[in-house]
């Protein structure tokens, strides 16, 4: 049996925040979602700011979790490339209501 680290506990959504939270994921998701296939230099430079220490750590784990496809074409240079798998268009789908509440949400807020 595997172990999975982010357990599912008595509130749904703490689930998916383990996976998806932090500085980057949402950002490199997004970056995924905007292109078919990225490389990981075109992710970096996307992702300004970010190491390659960071983005390789991020990219593992969203592997895992099948979010993130990895695909390694076996040829001289190496060549990598990743993408959303399906369960990763579907997390788009459910970040993109997220986005229209945010919207909303900002939207009132600032109004005051």
């Amino acid at each position: 049996m595997t172990e999975n680290k982010f357990l599912l506990s008595d509130c749904p959504l703490e689930y998916a925040t383990n996976i998806i939270g932090g500085k980057w994921k949402i950002r490199l998701i997004w970056s995924l979602h905007r292109a078919e296939y990225v490389r990981f230099n075109e992710l970096k430079r996307q992702l300004n700011g970010i190491t390659d220490m960071m983005l390789t750590k991020i990219l593992k784990e969203l592997v895992k979790e099948n979010i993130v496809k990895r695909i390694q074409y076996n040829e001289i240079p190496p060549r990598v490339e990743y993408s959303l798998t399906p369960n990763g268009l579907n997390l788009v789908n459910a970040l993109n209501e997220i986005t229209k509440w945010s919207k909303e949400a900002h939207d009132i807020n600032n109004s005051k």
